[in-house]
Protein backbone atom coordinates (compact mmCIF):
# COMPACT_ATOMS: atom_id res chain seq x y z
CA UNK A 1 0.00 0.00 0.00
CA UNK A 2 1.18 3.65 -0.32
CA UNK A 3 0.59 6.26 0.84
CA UNK A 4 0.40 9.85 0.93
CA UNK A 5 -0.75 13.17 1.98
CA UNK A 6 -3.38 15.00 0.20
CA UNK A 7 -1.07 17.87 -0.92
CA UNK A 8 0.68 15.25 -2.41
CA UNK A 9 -1.71 13.01 -4.12
CA UNK A 10 -3.42 16.39 -5.81
CA UNK A 11 0.18 17.10 -7.17
CA UNK A 12 1.17 13.39 -8.30
CA UNK A 13 -2.97 12.59 -9.32
CA UNK A 14 -1.89 11.60 -13.20
CA UNK A 15 0.87 9.10 -11.57
CA UNK A 16 -1.19 7.75 -8.87
CA UNK A 17 -4.13 6.76 -10.53
CA UNK A 18 -0.98 5.04 -13.15
CA UNK A 19 -0.28 3.22 -10.30
CA UNK A 20 -3.33 2.13 -8.94
CA UNK A 21 -4.54 0.49 -13.09
CA UNK A 22 -1.18 -0.25 -13.97
CA UNK A 23 0.64 -1.50 -10.96
CA UNK A 24 -2.55 -2.85 -8.81
CA UNK A 25 -0.94 -0.55 -6.23
CA UNK A 26 -3.41 0.45 -3.24
CA UNK A 27 -3.14 4.79 -2.60
CA UNK A 28 -3.95 5.49 1.06
CA UNK A 29 -4.69 9.46 1.21
CA UNK A 30 -4.27 11.14 4.30
CA UNK A 31 -5.88 13.94 5.32
CA UNK A 32 -6.58 16.02 8.42
CA UNK A 33 -9.84 14.79 8.36
CA UNK A 34 -9.52 11.56 7.38
CA UNK A 35 -8.32 9.13 5.16
CA UNK A 36 -9.26 7.99 1.67
CA UNK A 37 -8.57 4.89 -0.74
CA UNK A 38 -7.79 4.51 -4.33
CA UNK A 39 -7.55 1.45 -6.53
CA UNK A 40 -8.05 0.74 -9.77
CA UNK A 41 -11.93 -0.23 -10.51
CA UNK A 42 -11.34 -3.95 -11.14
CA UNK A 43 -9.99 -4.69 -7.94
CA UNK A 44 -13.41 -2.27 -6.50
CA UNK A 45 -15.60 -4.44 -8.35
CA UNK A 46 -13.93 -7.60 -7.36
CA UNK A 47 -14.63 -6.03 -3.88
CA UNK A 48 -18.47 -5.53 -4.52
CA UNK A 49 -18.83 -8.90 -5.79
CA UNK A 50 -17.28 -10.54 -2.96
CA UNK A 51 -19.07 -8.42 -0.28
CA UNK A 52 -22.16 -9.07 -2.22
CA UNK A 53 -21.96 -13.29 -2.57
CA UNK A 54 -21.26 -13.20 1.16
CA UNK A 55 -24.45 -12.14 1.92
CA UNK A 56 -26.59 -14.77 0.35
CA UNK A 57 -26.64 -17.27 2.71
CA UNK A 58 -27.24 -20.27 0.21
CA UNK A 59 -24.18 -18.93 -1.96
CA UNK A 60 -21.83 -19.10 1.42
CA UNK A 61 -23.19 -23.19 2.22
CA UNK A 62 -22.28 -23.39 -1.02
CA UNK A 63 -18.70 -21.85 -0.92
CA UNK A 64 -17.68 -23.88 2.10
CA UNK A 65 -19.02 -26.85 0.78
CA UNK A 66 -16.88 -26.77 -1.94
CA UNK A 67 -13.71 -25.44 0.04
CA UNK A 68 -14.65 -28.97 2.82
CA UNK A 69 -14.48 -31.27 -0.56
CA UNK A 70 -11.90 -33.58 -0.90
CA UNK A 71 -9.58 -33.32 -3.62
CA UNK A 72 -10.26 -36.91 -4.70
CA UNK A 73 -14.13 -35.73 -5.53
CA UNK A 74 -13.96 -33.02 -7.32
CA UNK A 75 -14.56 -33.11 -11.63
CA UNK A 76 -11.41 -33.10 -13.25
CA UNK A 77 -11.49 -29.51 -15.10
CA UNK A 78 -10.96 -31.64 -18.73
CA UNK A 79 -14.49 -33.35 -18.08
CA UNK A 80 -16.42 -30.21 -17.46
CA UNK A 81 -18.50 -28.85 -20.91
CA UNK A 82 -19.08 -25.46 -20.65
Amino acid sequence: MYNTNVTNARANLYNLVNMAINDNEIININTKNGNAVLLNEADYNSLIETLYLSTDPEYKKSLIRGLNTPLEQCIDEGEIEW
